[in-house]
């Protein structure tokens, strides 16, 4: 018999193994994760290691971001959940300690009218359970694994910030840039008007060729209102961002913008290491997997040492005075037997849950690297775009002062086909500005789509 309970201890304890095991790190990732088209680079210097201000030199875009860091609720929101976590792994830390209690007690009682006596008791209670099976140490881990997840959560909340803001400034600088182009050209079709009308009298030019002259120059005067109402909208937005209310947004010039041109974005791992989501849904995955290990500790008895000591005055009928110390020690243990499958379903459960969570981490990986994909061939696009931007804008001036010169030394060519080229060469002006607005963002994306965002 002795024999029998020896072996079962020994099969018990070597079985409670499996529990104890560390959440072990992701460290492979799909093949080809950014894509075929694009090329990575195993070099350290990863553009997502870069601080937000060495990619954001604007002085303008600097002192937004800092205030958006400091005052954006979704911030201070994340912040918060970071201390939350933080309470939660101490309490789990502290679980490995005994719980101590005082318990006081004072009576005074009287038989049948008697001489009242009085009793008292000042004891010191003490529970402590051995983390024989790994049960504290389980929650332990999980908690430390929620508290790393919180962190994450509140570096992603920041990444996007940034990016948020960075890519609201320059909207701005885009808006404004073509606020100035659509003014400037505004007032030389007013000029134009005039002349089409002179012409009209003049008998040089037709009412269907006026028409249309005055037509296109009350387009583009719509199309200022329209940029001066998104202009107002989108420092309506930085605002929000900074949590602050609607007001006039200091800012630079488009002209003036210099960001990083060539980009290492590092191997998928390197990468990967940066992402806040990405490390977040890892912790994830690390909290389901110790949530599992505690289901499956359910199985395995809890051990708990008890006790307490003090003075008391009372011993059973007799009163003591002066009172003595008492102390007493218990070893209870608790083995679920029956409880209904509540365990058997709980780890089902958290078995189930797991692999959720393991799914959602590489769709998380997969996710990262569409992201970085797009971002590499959003720049590289339009980079290449900017080079042809650049020869028709210079093709459209060439043509629109050859037109001119036509119509002024010759019969060849009319005001109308004047009027044309120079409304070619604004939709091209604006385009070009456009180009590198988006340009500009494909560098915020990919910076984001990094990890990028840290101090």
């Amino acid at each position: 018999m002795k024999k029998i309970l020896i072996l079962s201890a020994a099969t018990l304890v070597l079985s409670s193994c499996g529990i104890y095991n560390k959440y072990k790190p992701v460290s492979e990732v799909p093949e080809g994760l950014y894509g075929s088209e694009t090329v990575a680079s195993a070099d350290t210097a990863n553009f997502g290691n870069l601080s937000w201000r060495e990619v954001f030199t604007d002085s303008y875009l600097q002192n937004l971001i800092d205030s958006a860091l400091v005052r954006n609720t979704d911030m201070q929101t994340a912040h918060l959940r970071v201390k939350e976590a933080e309470a939660s792994l101490l309490t789990s830390k502290l679980s490995y300690l005994p719980s101590l209690f005082l318990a006081p007690e004072g009576a005074v009682s009287s038989f049948d009218r008697g001489k009242a006596t009085q009793t008292y008791s000042l004891p010191v209670t003490a529970s402590w359970e051995l983390d024989i099976f790994g049960k504290v140490t389980t929650a332990k881990r999980r908690a430390k694994a929620a508290y790393e997840q919180s962190k994450e959560y509140e570096q992603a909340v920041k990444t996007q910030l940034v990016s948020a803001v960075a890519n609201t400034y320059y909207t701005l600088l885009m808006l404004d840039a073509q606020y100035e182009i659509s003014v400037s050209t505004e007032a030389a079709w007013k000029e134009s008007v005039r002349t089409a009308r002179a012409m009209k009298k003049a008998g040089m030019m037709t009412e269907a060729g006026l028409a249309q002259t005055e037509a296109t120059y009350y387009n583009i005067c719509t199309a200022v209102l329209d940029l001066k109402e998104q202009i107002n909208q989108t420092e309506n937005s930085m605002a929000l961002l900074l949590a602050e209310t609607p007001h006039k947004i200091q800012r630079g010039k488009l002209e003036n913008q210099q960001l990083p041109e060539d980009f290492s974005v590092g191997i998928p791992l390197q990468m990967l290491s940066n992402r806040p989501d990405v490390r977040s849904a890892e912790f994830s995955l690390a909290q389901a997997f110790y949530t599992t290990n505690a289901a499956r500790a359910a199985f395995y008895p809890s051990i708990t040492l008890s006790g307490s000591a003090g003075w008391t005055n009372s011993a059973g009928s007799m009163i003591i005075n002066p009172g003595k110390f008492v102390a007493s020690a218990v070893a209870s243990l608790t083995q679920p037997l029956f409880n209904k499958g509540v365990n058997i379903a709980q780890l089902k459960i958290a078995k189930a849950q797991q692999e959720e969570a393991r799914l959602s981490f590489e769709q998380t990986l997969l996710n990262a690297g569409v992201e970085v994909n797009e971002a590499l061939v959003q720049y590289q696009t339009a980079r290449e775009k900017s080079a042809f931007y650049d020869k028709q804008i210079t093709s459209l001036q060439t043509a629109a002062r050859s037109t001119s010169l036509l119509m002024e030394h010759s019969n060849n060519t009319t005001y109308l086909e004047v009027l044309t080229a120079q409304q070619t060469l604004l939709n091209a002006r604006l385009s070009q500005v456009a180009n590198r607005f988006t340009e500009i963002q494909g560098v915020i994306t990919l910076y984001q789509a990094l990890g990028g965002g840290r101090m």
